[in-house]
């Protein structure tokens, strides 16, 4: 669905230079001036399958949303190239937005000042969708999303849960077949949360629609995504599974485990680390080690009333790749 080969975009900035004197310094700047360049995306390459649902994340001028707006044609590439759909969003930017649908947390597609109900209707026209498919994908999206409650409430009167609502189902209104969603969850409730991610399920689930989700929340990515591409200062840094992220990072997890009595601290092979509150012991131990080898050798030795193991916190994860990128 989507291929990358070595896509780049690059920005001069004009950069400042001092002279000897304040009216050299701006004769300077102003008749010669010089420039940096800013590598916003540096030579990446990837590709996307139908169907698929990635997470697309990275800290704040990492490249995320230059790469986003190049594949959408907003932007064109310095280097490289896209195809999206067998199309260059840039050459062929009318029928690649035919294809693809795009919504932006912080901005909306909806007319401001319309009944939401209004906004879908120009959009209906503005792609050509049939009465038969508006109608079906209008059940769908009210069955999931719950639209019907505020269909006929101006835009500028809903709440933000209740627009987010709104802007996926009108980027979704005219089958895409691939939808970029930047921030879909971002500021609103859980409940809002909840509905959104399951409608992006469905969608994803019954027409294999491809999805591309950027967000600062994590909880999205591990609840929507089996993949998940990570971008900082204008590289991809990891392309992998969630679950590959953890171990290729070698994040430690913990065994909580109770027992019926106070028992003496002892070692283990593998484990890092051990705390003791009252009856509970929390061994640390690394990805590689086995839990239930760990379970069988302190049950050779002390009675196990209860026990819990604890996965890293991928936000932990995340966090410790940017601080190693960064160095």
């Amino acid at each position: 669905m989507i291929h990358v080969s070595g896509l780049s975009k690059h920005f001069k900035r004009k950069k400042s230079v001092e002279g000897s004197g304040v009216l050299s310094t701006t004769i300077r700047n102003v008749f010669a001036p010089q420039y940096e360049v800013i590598k916003a995306v540096d030579d990446i390459t990837f590709e996307i399958s139908s169907g698929e649902m990635v997470g697309y994340i990275g800290p704040n001028g990492a490249g995320k949303s230059t790469s986003i707006k190049m594949l959408v044609g907003i932007l064109t590439p310095t280097g490289g190239t896209i195809s999206v759909g067998g199309l260059s969003p840039v050459k062929d930017r009318k029928a690649n937005a035919r294809q693809i649908g795009v919504v932006f947390g912080q901005k909306t597609q909806l007319w401001w000042d319309l009944p939401l109900r209004d906004s879908f209707l120009l959009l209906k026209d503005m792609y050509r969708v049939s009465n038969e498919v508006y109608n079906r994908n209008m059940k769908t999206f009210d069955e999931i999303l719950e639209l019907n409650d505020f269909l006929d409430t101006p835009v500028r009167q809903l709440s933000l849960g209740q627009r987010m609502r709104g802007d996926v189902a009108a980027a979704l209104l005219h089958d895409p077949k691939l939808i970029f969603l930047d921030e879909p969850t971002i500021g609103i409730d859980i409940l809002a949360k909840e509905r959104l991610r399951k409608f992006i399920q469905e969608i994803n689930s019954q027409k294999r629609t491809t999805v591309l989700l950027t967000t600062h929340d994590i909880s999205d990515i591990e609840r929507l995504c089996k993949r998940i591409m990570i971008i900082n200062q204008g590289q991809v840094i990891y392309d992998g599974t969630l679950e590959e992220l953890k171990q290729r990072f070698n994040a430690p997890r913990k065994l909580v485990v109770e027992f019926g009595r106070e028992v003496p601290d002892f070692n283990l092979p593998g484990v890092e680390d051990t705390i003791t509150t009252g009856t509970k012991k929390t061994f640390t131990f690394e990805h590689d080690i086995s839990p239930s080898t760990l379970i069988a050798a302190i049950n050779e030795r002390y009675e196990i009333k209860d026990l819990t193991i604890e996965e890293p916190e991928i936000e932990a994860v995340i966090r410790d790749i940017y601080d190693s990128n960064r160095r």
